[in-house]
């Protein structure tokens, strides 16, 4: 049994090695350069837009964690097919079982998980709220004091470890039972982001002070920072409610057998990252 993982290098693609290697199972790590890997993990160089760039790397494997959004996706599902691949596990959104798809977001997500399911591989789909990770947004302002711009400040989010999202993906692909299905992943707590905030801030030793911003502030920063198709899916998953993140799911505790783990823990084991 040998998994190949797309988007290595990456914080669900990484967490999904580490799991995989917790595990003491076989796995390659699609990655553009040489990086370091844990042991029993072999890295595969290529790029995830051009299959043919490793498509010789998918022999011998029996399962495939793919990120979606990316070029050729049916290309490289067909030649995983041809190879012998049985599984697919597919890092999607919770933005597709949202009240408006009609976004940037949702619909590359949709895209690949129609791709998926017409490939004839047995499939699951994770859809997960935002990472623990995406705190880091606030590093740069972290470097520059410790008042932090927080937006969309009235949104409870219960944002989850990428290591909780892995350990999903390697049940799926290693186990029996979850083809498929399609799980909503969440982490233990709705947290407003000031509260999030705080949480970073005690495990800086600081004193981190929230500026909540105002919507029209929050469009405005947005805007600035990304396309506008991007930032008006995410203004409309978090201002307008099209996304529900609030909501605490049982999923990661009934797949895994563990709770889902907290913010607390994902700060502490990235403290380095903070500064």
């Amino acid at each position: 049994m040998t998994i190949l993982v797309t988007g290595a290098s990456g914080n669900a693609g990484g967490a999904v090695v580490a799991s995989l290697a917790a595990e003491g199972l076989a796995g390659r790590a699609l990655v553009r350069k040489p990086m370091e890997l844990p042991a029993g993990i072999e890295p595969v160089y290529g790029d995830l837009n051009q299959p043919d760039t490793f498509a010789d790397s998918l022999a011998g494997v029996t399962g495939l964690f793919l990120l979606s959004g990316y070029d050729r996706v049916d290309e490289l599902l067909a030649k995983a097919v041809q190879a012998g691949v049985r599984r697919v596990a597919v890092l999607s959104s919770s933005s597709v079982v949202g009240k408006s798809t009609d976004n940037a977001v949702a619909a590359y997500h949709l895209a690949t998980e129609a791709a998926v399911i017409a490939s004839g591989l047995e499939w699951t789909f994770l859809r997960p709220n935002t990472f623990m990770s995406n705190t880091l947004r606030w590093l740069d302002q972290l470097r520059a004091g410790d008042v932090v711009r927080v937006q969309f400040p009235d949104v409870p989010i219960s944002t989850i470890h990428p290591r909780d999202i892995a350990d999903v993906a390697v049940r799926a692909l290693t186990g029996d039972g979850h083809s498929g299905t399609a799980y909503r992943l969440s982490g233990p707590v709705a947290l407003k982001p000031a509260e999030q905030l705080e949480i970073v801030g005690q495990a800086l030793g600081r004193t981190l002070v929230a500026r909540e911003l105002s919507r029209a502030e929050s469009h405005e920063e947005l805007f600035a920072s990304m396309p506008a198709t991007y930032a008006s899916a995410i203004e409309g998953f978090f201002a307008d409610g099209n996304v529900d993140e609030t909501t605490v799911t049982d999923a990661v505790e009934t797949v895994t057998g563990h709770p889902p783990r907290t913010l607390q823990e994902w700060v502490r084991e990235n403290t380095g990252l903070f500064w």
